[in-house]
């Protein structure tokens, strides 16, 4: 979905299919069929952004079959889907019964993350629709905190100077442009927008940023507008942003909220959770050893990085972080220029949410993809963006 702002820019609009994981190249096939053409029939448009997230194995099939990249082009284009983002953040094995740490395997101080990333900056630049000249790829904020530093870190800053060198060698081949940016995340490396300042600014390269995610930002407790600012101080560019809301508990130490959010508790994904106490940040890695004595109870609300439906909080004594999301939405394109042109919705959570919130199908899963992507088209014509055919 594309909408244009004030300023005359296209500003896109799309979901992440890593909703329904895929590891190869028919996988992700029968995702477009399955689930994105339906999501885009349901929101009564002729044409729906994706935002593709490509297990390794599918990048590198596309990256090395100039056939296979044309079957998919021709696919997306079939089916009323385009893409100008990529998710590069999972390597692969974001379906697997237990994702947790994996997730953040490899790192910025492994190759195999540089290599990754190129191939997927290559896959776009191929994908792009013929009017738009820019793709994103958002990636992981270097690594999981845990045994990070020194040489490694040095790797990573490396690796990261090497990208930028290559997507510049790639726009001049390509006559596209692509930028990559790392996605701050609790227990990270770099686990807010504060703390891609230093990393970046060291890199100093107009092709590789930052991309916000709006869940993390909240689970962190940043106030949107002030994170913003600083990074345009510093020089920073956000990327792309990641429309989500985090799980939000008001009254923690109250036995009825605790019970709420254990039915929360799941084995597949990491919900690393936060508390903000006399100005400081404490958490756990994982919702579990919060409840179990992990995270004091009785210092302030507690939030923890659980992705929840945009349009459907949880009921109470349960809240979301939506309206971080639409504070965040609001300073992003708001103002006289957009801050970024590529958003998208990423709520990868629905199998993972109590059982009765569970969408029975995949009828109800579309039908909860649209409405979340119906909820942020309000949004955005509200602040003054016009939807385009």
């Amino acid at each position: 979905m594309r909408f244009r702002h004030e300023d005359g820019s296209a500003v896109h609009l799309a979901y992440c299919t890593n909703v329904h994981p895929a590891e190869t190249l028919d996988g992700v096939l029968a995702q477009l069929r399955d689930h994105a053409e339906p999501v885009r029939r349901r929101l009564g448009v002729d044409r729906l952004g994706i935002g593709l997230w490509l297990a390794e194995e599918a990048a590198r099939t596309l990256d090395g079959d100039p056939r296979a990249l044309l079957g998919l082009r021709t696919e997306l284009e079939r089916r009323g889907l385009e893409v100008v983002t990529l998710n590069g953040f999972p390597y692969e094995g974001f379906g697997a019964e237990v994702v947790k740490y994996r997730v953040y395997r490899p790192d910025w101080a492994d190759a195999q993350r540089l290599e990754y990333t190129l191939a997927l900056a290559r896959v776009l630049t191929r994908l792009l629709p013929d009017d738009v000249a820019e793709g994103t790829i958002s990636t992981l904020p270097l690594a999981w905190r845990t045994g990070y530093g020194g040489e490694r870190a040095a790797r990573a800053q490396a690796a990261l100077a090497v990208l930028g060198e290559r997507l510049d060698a790639l726009a001049q081949e390509s006559g596209r442009s692509v930028r990559v940016g790392l996605e701050p995340e609790p227990g990270c490396a770099v686990e807010t927008t504060a703390d891609a300042i230093g990393p970046l600014t060291a890199l100093g390269h107009e092709r590789v940023g930052i991309c916000v995610d709006t869940c993390h930002l909240a689970t962190s407790f940043e106030e949107p507008r002030a994170s913003f600012a600083a990074l345009a101080a510093a020089g920073v560019p956000i990327v792309k942003s990641q429309l989500s809301a985090a799980l939000h508990a008001e009254h923690p130490e109250r036995p009825e909220v605790r019970a709420a959010l254990a039915a929360f508790d799941e084995p597949r994904f990491l919900h690393q959770t936060r508390t903000r106490s006399s100005g400081e940040l404490h958490g756990c890695d994982d919702l579990g050893p919060a409840l179990s004595g992990g995270l004091a109870s009785d210092s302030g609300p507690w939030r923890s990085h659980f992705h929840v439906p945009l349009h459907a909080a949880p009921q109470a004594p349960l809240a979301s972080t939506r309206p971080v999301l639409e504070e965040a939405l609001a300073a992003l394109v708001g103002g006289e220029r957009p801050l970024t042109r590529h958003l998208e919705v990423e709520t990868y959570t629905w199998q993972a949410l109590p059982p009765a919130l569970r969408p029975r199908d995949a009828d109800q899963l579309a039908d909860g993809i649209a409405a979340e992507l119906s909820l942020v088209r309000d949004l955005l014509t509200h602040h003054g963006l016009k939807e385009l055919p």
